[in-house]
């Protein structure tokens, strides 16, 4: 790959043995939209991500809520602040909250006292297809408890990163107006799965109506799809029109790992993003590999590697 730091946007950091994740754990496994998951089900943490990573310039990383036990959403976050004293990484946190919780006000509140966290995430309730989408369900961006909880985010300074299908966007990009001080991170470029020139012209629009709400960015992981890998044919288009609907100064790159490793290894994914990204001069390729995740997660930068 070309010389050019990274800040890794999204990636995950677990130790089954000692910490309670529901799908790593539990039987039977849920379905996931990359098939069996089986390969996940070991422990990943810093030393096993600098293996992966060893090729290239880390310069910080985020790490995403990674489905740790709901009942207890605080105790992920105090866990991987240990981990980032003592192995350097990662820099800077995405929170779980579960915004339509009677507690979501009082854990908002506690995951702000971290000094690592940016952003909550928590998976609004979401149709299978665009053809079973419907605005207004209980559990949605269009929920009243739900964007209650949502309110809090502001007033602690937090952005949200928002997994959920493209389909939804018409939702997203009306919270993203009602509530404009808060920042949305699009997650896995809104998960473009059906890669027929009709899902992907849906996609496209989704992207469209999301980009012309300023307080938006998005990030371009977690592109795999069921039961292929992870290859530049495959994912070039997609990432190319992601960047160009938003711009390299509101895109940044995340390999999704060890998630991500089920499609592809972490060289096969960045030296792609390298590969797609050519055209690109030197400081907006500086933008997607580093400055854009720089701005909006504010890593801690280590003091050792």
């Amino acid at each position: 790959m070309s010389e050019v730091p990274i800040i890794d946007a999204h990636h995950h950091v677990w130790d089954i043995g000692r910490n309670y994740h529901p799908w790593l754990r539990d039987e039977p496994m849920i379905p996931f939209r990359y098939g069996s998951y089986a390969g996940l089900r070991r422990n990943y943490l810093p030393s096993d991500y600098r293996a992966d990573t060893k090729r290239f310039d880390i310069r910080a990383t985020v790490h995403v809520e990674a489905e740790w036990d709901p009942r207890d959403p605080i105790g992920e976050t105090r866990w991987v602040h240990e981990i980032a004293e003592r192995e350097g990484l990662p820099n800077a946190v995405v929170a779980q909250a579960w915004l339509d919780r009677p507690d979501a006000a009082e854990v908002l509140a506690a995951q702000a006292a971290f000094p690592l966290v940016r952003s909550i995430r928590h998976k609004p309730r979401a149709a299978r297809s665009p053809a079973e989408a419907r605005r207004g369900e209980p559990g949605s961006m269009d929920c009243a408890t739900w964007r209650a909880g949502y309110a809090h985010l502001e007033r602690h300074g937090l952005h949200f990163d928002l997994q959920t299908p493209w389909w939804h966007f018409e939702a997203a990009a009306a919270l993203a107006r009602d509530f404009p001080r808060t920042l949305i991170i699009i997650n896995h470029a809104g998960l473009p799965a059906d890669r027929s020139p009709e899902g992907l012209a849906g996609w496209r629009r989704a992207l469209e109506l999301m980009a012309r709400e300023r307080n938006t960015r998005i990030k371009i992981s977690g592109l795999g799809t069921h039961d292929k890998s992870w290859t530049v044919a495959l994912n070039g288009q997609v990432v190319r029109d992601a960047i160009s609907t938003f711009g390299p100064a509101r895109s940044m790159f995340g390999s999704n790992f060890p998630v991500d490793s089920l499609v592809a290894s972490f060289d096969e994914i960045f030296d792609g993003f390298d590969a797609i990204t050519t055209e690109y001069d030197a400081p907006m390729r500086r933008r997607l590999f580093h400055d854009t995740a720089a701005e909006v997660y504010r890593p801690a930068m280590p003091e050792h590697r």
